[in-house]
């Protein structure tokens, strides 16, 4: 068999016909393995096996979890680092100077001076920790919290970052941690839904539904969105019909449904669709009895600041946060509540371009005594023993202001999230920004590590929880991630 002269040594080897056979009867046997593999569920990183016509039942995580429901907090804007739980005295020694060897534009523009921290910092509970005076009510819960102070993202613009804090991922199109959970374990309610989001009273994030959304998991893995403010959309009939005529309604939609899935009984698209209207219906009588918080008592709403009639937003947050207790209480696995809303120059949110110091006056006390009170309602009525509490922001701030403004730029480079609860170690702190607080510089940690760990502490392991899309095994953390043992208890 003649040869080219210019062909590539692997290239001529398939180009020799007893070469080509072996190696092809090789590749066609580790084909057949693999598949019979597939088919037992031998195979590393296959995904839990769900029944379409319980999509929500309760499944087994993959060792033994220490947490069964997880609340996360999440700060939308990018919450500084500075002005909260970063303490930086050097920024304070050099306030008003240059930043030497940095960078003259950020993302906004012009850089300016080194800025000190905005408010004062103290030492918190038993274990010393520093914090910012906007923050007391959390300040001192520090002996609750474990602190990362390494995190890093991908992007230093809101919705990519959102994307990244939430899926994984700075491109839409990929599923939420809290979509991820509830199709790895499902939920011990079935009565109300696996995955909630409450949006905050100003409005929703910038990347919106992305947050909650199942990106390719089936659809009913979805977060659903509603506060105290805002019930579930579509969820009670309209006025013009009457209780009799829905309930025959959907008797004879159940009655055709299990007509059609007699004549098609692998059809797992109808079944899945069925399984969502029975919760709807379970729902309607579920959540009207869950968001009624006049039943609670007079000290609890006083604790939240739920009663604080001069400051609406608040109450408002304080309100959700409420909710959201009800809710890990009543055994829903993934909770999402968000304080601040979408891009709006800081007014809305923790995006604190210009005035930071004028609009985090107005920002700190909505989250910090509804969120402090949230953790501890948790603590008090034994419910943090099962519940991952995670505080996080999608990128942190520059230590040095924009030129000619009060505020900074963003800074995807170096910033804080803490985590309380089930399987945590309380009062430490992980990883360091420099002296500045502008990088991350030891211990450096991505937000795929900030996942994985979340995802062990509900006992999954994030290189096997995957999902098979077009052709790809998918999972949260992407190729990436470790959890992060030194803050685990």
């Amino acid at each position: 068999m003649s040869r080219l002269p210019y062909t590539a040594a692997t290239g001529r080897a398939w180009l020799d016909r007893r070469e080509f056979l072996a190696r092809t009867s090789t590749g066609l046997g580790a084909i057949a393995l693999t598949s019979m593999l597939g088919q037992e569920g031998l195979l590393a990183g296959s995904g839990p096996t769900i029944d379409p016509t319980r999509p929500h039942a309760s499944r087994s995580p993959h060792y033994t979890a220490k947490a069964k429901n997880v609340l996360v907090i999440f700060c939308a804007g990018a919450c500084s680092q500075l002005e909260t739980w970063d303490y930086k005295p050097a920024l304070i020694k050099h306030d008003g100077q240059p930043l030497k060897g940095g960078p003259p534009i950020t993302f906004q523009g012009p850089s300016g001076n080194l800025a000190r921290p905005q408010y004062e910092f103290r030492p918190r509970g038993q274990c010393g920790k520093m914090v910012s005076d906007l923050l007391p009510h959390l300040g001192e819960l520090v002996d609750e919290m474990a602190f990362v102070h390494s995190l890093t993202s991908k992007t230093n613009t809101h919705g990519p970052a959102e994307n990244f804090l939430s899926t994984g991922f700075v491109l839409d199109g990929f599923p939420s941690l809290g979509a991820w959970l509830t199709y790895a374990l499902g939920t011990e309610n079935q009565d109300l839904p696996a995955f909630v989001a409450i949006p905050d009273p100003r409005g929703v994030p910038q990347a919106s539904i992305n947050n909650w959304g199942p990106g390719f998991l089936p659809a009913e893995f979805q977060g659903t969105p509603f506060s105290a403010k805002d019930p579930v959309r579509n969820l009670v009939p309209p006025a013009s019909v009457s209780t009799s005529q829905n309930t025959a309604a959907r008797a004879l939609l159940r009655e055709l449904n299990q007509e059609h899935l007699r004549h098609h009984p692998g059809e797992s698209a109808l079944a899945a669709r069925i399984a969502s209207y029975e919760l709807a219906a379970r729902m309607q009588l579920s959540i009207p009895e869950i968001s009624d918080l006049t039943t609670e008592p007079a000290h609890i709403l006083k604790m939240y600041g739920a009663d604080n009639s001069k400051n609406p937003l608040k109450v408002g947050f304080a309100r959700n946060c409420i909710l959201a207790r009800r809710l890990i209480e009543n055994g829903v696995r993934f909770v999402q509540l968000f304080n601040g809303a979408y891009a709006s120059g800081g007014k809305l949110n923790w995006d604190g371009h210009n005035a930071l110091r004028e609009q985090y006056d107005v920002h700190g006390p909505i989250m910090d005594q509804p969120a402090a009170a949230l953790l501890r309602d948790l603590k008090q009525r034994g419910l943090l023993q099962d519940t991952l509490v995670v505080w996080c922001t999608e990128f942190g701030r520059m230590p040095m202001f924009q030129k000619g403004a009060k505020g900074r730029d963003h800074n995807p480079d170096g910033f804080t999230a803490w985590l309380a609860g089930a399987g945590v170690k309380a009062g430490v702190s992980h990883g360091a920004t420099d002296e500045l607080g502008r990088k991350a510089v030891d211990q450096v940690l991505s937000i795929h590590d900030l996942n994985a760990t979340i995802l062990h502490l509900l006992g999954l392991d994030h290189k096997a929880l995957t999902f098979r899309h077009n052709g790809v095994e998918r999972r949260l953390t992407d190729v990436h991630g470790h959890v992060i043992k030194e803050i685990l208890a």
